[in-house]
């Protein structure tokens, strides 16, 4: 984009701050010789529990190895099995995970995101037509009805609130693309980092755009239990290398709950942990790779054992102690397959977006795959309609603080904050039931009303911001759960706990025009 024109990156903290940079696992793509597309299609819709769009999955897969060659000419280093060349898409040292039934993940040791995330931003420094603006956090985005044309608004940029100044500043621009992340900070246990409040979701709701399929919200099996961790993940790639779910007692389960053990679709595998949890009364499970070779332990997971190591856990010895917690936000804002959402001017990509790639469930290791392909579909469509179309700017109106006072009170966001986390975890999460999540809407309502005044009433910060957003991801949640009356995927509820054919569709949310 930059080789065609100025692109502004707004980053509401360091630009290093995302869940890409956490990624440990890969990125799932068609490499090895007795993989095929096909089979990457099945087990992408097999995990989707029936809501995957087929044409979506195929578009995605099919492009797989070109996004990994484009990679590799930026300079991303994945690994290869010792021997093979250093270049071309031959002799990677691909890795299996959950759902899949081939070795396809490529991977860099246990750092796969960090390892992508740090080429990119060294390749957007150096680029004179990128300005990135860390600490600036977007509050709403920037919308034109189009005269004398039905339909949505058109997006024309971005309010944005430098954390610095505390000022906020107009962003206009001629395209904009979400990619700001998912929603894990909703719960109260997340593999998440910080900045995963769901904003970019609340602001293209709030904009006009399509959310869908909010109530499949993935909690990935295993992470790390221990006061002092703080989110740390336990990737999924330890499983594909042999490791084995235990109680506390040191007896393996997962064999009761499906033919793949360990290798079961996420969804399944949080489930039999939760059950297990409920039935022992214990606060964690155990993970073991104790039985493999420590050295190819070490060398396969050294972020991981390093990290374990600090809290007096030796991985190569010791199990270690895991519970689910909230990882991956599988709908989200609608788009079509350029990554365009109903708002016109409107992209984006990532796990802000809901494609049709995922449906009910995320098979492991698409997430990254995804956020490549869509990016660069609506690279391509926005190259193509600068060309063609003149800039859009019609008058656009500076923000208006209105009579917003300095707030006396900041406790108020901080206790606002833990209950939404809370109440959504006990709730909302891996298991509901309709009395659960009845409790769970009429405490979004209060909580909501609360929060509307105190946005109007007081100056903008990023807690503010950030908790306005996750209060309007929470009833998302909630009211896409709600209209789900059947299980399915991700969405388990004890009160139906069948599938429905007749509920097989989407749960879409749109606001309706003021």
């Amino acid at each position: 984009m930059a080789d065609e024109g100025r692109v502004a990156v707004v980053t509401k903290k360091r630009a290093a701050d995302s869940a890409t940079n956490w990624a440990q696992g890969g990125i799932a793509a068609v490499l090895a010789s007795d993989d095929s597309f096909e089979d990457h299609v099945r087990d992408t819709l097999v995990a989707g529990a029936g809501l995957c769009d087929e044409a979506v999955v195929r578009f995605v897969i099919e492009r797989g190895p070109a996004m990994i060659e484009a990679l590799v000419a930026l300079g991303v280093a994945f690994d290869r099995v010792e021997g093979a060349p250093a270049e071309g898409l031959d002799g990677f040292d691909l890795g299996r995970e959950g759902g899949h039934t081939r070795r396809r993940i490529l991977h860099h040791r246990d750092a796969t995101g960090r390892a992508i995330e740090t080429v990119l931003l060294e390749r957007a420094a150096a680029h004179a037509n990128i300005t990135l603006f860390e600490d600036h956090c977007a509050v709403d985005l920037l919308t034109v009805r189009r005269a004398g044309r039905p339909g949505p608004d058109r997006a024309l940029g971005a309010y944005v609130l430098d954390a610095r100044s505390g000022c906020v500043e107009t962003f206009r621009a001629r395209m904009t693309l979400l990619a700001s992340g998912g929603a894990g900070k909703v719960y109260l246990y997340t593999s998440n980092p910080d900045i995963a409040s769901g904003d970019g979701i609340a602001m293209a709701y709030r904009a006009g755009a399509t959310v869908s399929n909010m109530e499949f919200m993935q909690f990935h099996p295993t992470c790390l239990y221990h006061p002092q961790a703080k989110s740390f993940l336990i990737s999924e790639a330890v499983r594909g290398e042999g490791a084995i779910l235990r109680t506390r007692a040191g007896v393996a389960f997962m064999s009761r709950y499906h033919p793949m053990g360990e290798l079961a679709p996420r969804d399944i595998v949080a489930r039999a942990i939760d059950t297990e949890l409920k039935r022992s009364g214990d606060d964690w499970v155990l993970l073991d790779i104790t039985h493999q070779d420590p050295a190819f332990v070490r060398e396969r997971f050294p972020t991981i054992h390093e990290r374990c190591l600090r809290f007096g856990l030796d991985v190569t010895r010791d199990p270690i102690p895991v519970v689910p917690a909230a990882h991956y936000c599988c709908g989200g804002v609608r788009t079509d397959r350029r990554g365009e959402t109903d708002v016109p001017g409107l992209f984006a990509a990532g796990e802000v977006a809901a494609t049709g790639l995922h449906g009910a469930n995320r098979l492991a290791s698409n997430s990254l795959l995804e956020a490549l392909v869509f990016a660069d579909a609506a690279a391509r469509e926005t190259l193509a309609r600068l060309k063609s179309s003149p800039p859009p700017f019609e008058d656009v109106p500076a923000w208006d603080p209105g009579g917003a006072i300095e707030s006396p009170e900041a406790i108020l966001i901080t206790q606002n904050w833990d209950e939404i986390r809370r109440f959504m975890w006990n709730y909302v999460g891996i298991v509901r039931t309709d009395q659960r999540l009845l409790r769970a809407r009429r405490r979004i309502d209060l909580l909501q009303r609360e929060i509307t005044e105190y946005y109007w009433d007081f100056e903008l910060t990023p807690d503010l911001i950030e908790l306005r957003n996750l209060a309007l991801v929470a009833q998302l949640v909630i009211e896409s759960a709600s209209r789900r009356l059947e299980s399915r995927g991700l969405h388990y509820n004890l009160d139906h706990l069948e599938a429905d054919e007749r509920l097989r569709r989407d749960t879409v949310l749109r606001r309706e025009p003021v």
